[in-house]
């Protein structure tokens, strides 16, 4: 018998959505915190012509798309890394850094991804509890150990939607040991970015990367483009592990035009807060706990596992999809993205419902 190597065996495959409905429901996806509107229409128009050279491989330096991001937020482009989803540069920057000797840490209610991470890597896995469910500096900091070598933070935070300001990001950073890497995975950056609070001036220290991705303000999940921006000595190990192919021809194309079309993509963000702030606030009129979200999805507390569950086949009975959240220690929760206004509609209706006849 042919068998895995024993860190891959005792691994646990990474949940995905389970995306059906009953006979004679249509699937209403609220699950994967997909965009609710396909990418800027511009690139549909470039997508055509950059496949006349899909006969090539892609450019392995990604440079239009690099230039067009050092131009749009001020940084180095030397400094940026492009991968297949952001996923793809988590997981490499884990197997740089980490070993069977080491540990990766991050909040209790992380992107479940970082733990996959940490496994293939060999090293241990540790969490932080977070306050209520967003994350805490005082609990991360007094979390770290001796063998610490990457400190993981999303934020706004997946699947909580929370955040924490950059004044406790930077309190974080200098109460970490030179010799780890803080690593802060800003998938939904977008959405926060009014705040007028960015990140990238942390990474000149040496010692920490700001990841960001293509898949949610800009619509183009499908396409797979993650980007980071790296101090150059730690991009230049981290290639090392990468495919030098990695992004498309058409992946490369469509992230550069995305990014171009700038008003395409705040409008998706103000479209997106409006209907998931409405939802929320809905649903809290009626009992729900719902902490606010600063993402494209929401997360819903129940009163108790139980009561999730229920939620959750309540939905799924007409065909609505949202994600259960125990694997991220949160068993009475659901999380559910901003999809359009009428499928948000038959959410919060039938949660409503539900709420009306017992706990929430």
């Amino acid at each position: 018998m042919i068998r895995p190597t024993p860190h891959v065996a005792a691994m646990s495959p990474y949940a995905l959505a389970e995306l059906n409905a009953p006979a004679g429901k249509r699937v209403i996806s609220l699950s994967q915190n997909e965009s609710l509107r396909r990418p800027s229409p511009q690139v549909s128009d470039v997508l055509v012509s950059a496949m006349t050279n899909a006969h090539l491989y892609p450019d392995p330096e990604w440079t239009e798309l690099r230039n067009a991001l050092a131009a749009l937020h001020g940084i180095p482009a030397s400094g940026i890394l492009c991968g297949n989803g952001s996923m793809e540069l988590i997981a490499c920057l884990t197997l740089t850094y980490c070993d069977e000797k080491s540990a990766v840490l991050a909040p209790a209610h992380a992107y479940p991804f970082f733990r996959t991470a940490a496994g293939l890597a060999r090293a241990r896995y540790d969490t932080a509890p977070e306050v209520g469910v967003t994350a805490s500096v005082d609990t991360l900091l007094a979390a770290v150990q001796p063998d610490t070598r990457i400190v993981f933070v999303a934020n706004p935070g997946n699947p909580t939607g929370t955040r924490i300001p950059r004044a406790e990001l930077d309190r974080l950073r200098k109460g970490l040991r030179g010799d780890i890497l803080l690593v802060i995975d800003e998938a939904y950056g977008e959405f926060a970015d009014h705040l007028g609070e960015p990140l990238f001036d942390l990474v000149s220290r040496g010692d920490t990367v700001i990841l960001r991705t293509f898949s949610k303000a800009y619509g183009l999940a499908g396409i797979r483009v993650g980007w980071g921006l790296f101090p150059e000595n730690i991009a230049s190990e981290v290639r090392k592990v990468m495919n030098p192919n990695n992004v498309s021809v058409a992946g490369q194309t469509a992230a550069a035009t995305a990014l171009s079309d700038q008003a395409y993509m705040r409008e998706t963000c103000a479209i997106t807060a409006g209907l998931r702030d409405g939802f929320s606030n809905r649903l809290r009129k009626v009992g729900f706990y719902i902490a606010e979200s600063f993402t494209n999805f929401a997360l819903i507390r129940f009163y108790d596992a139980q009561a999730a569950q229920q939620a959750d086949a309540i939905l799924r009975a007409e065909g609505v999809v949202a994600r259960a959240q125990s694997v991220a220690g949160l068993p009475d929760c659901l999380r559910v993205t901003v999809g359009t206004a009428e499928d948000l509609d038959l959410a919060a209706s039938l949660l409503e419902h539900r709420a009306k006849g017992g706990k929430a």
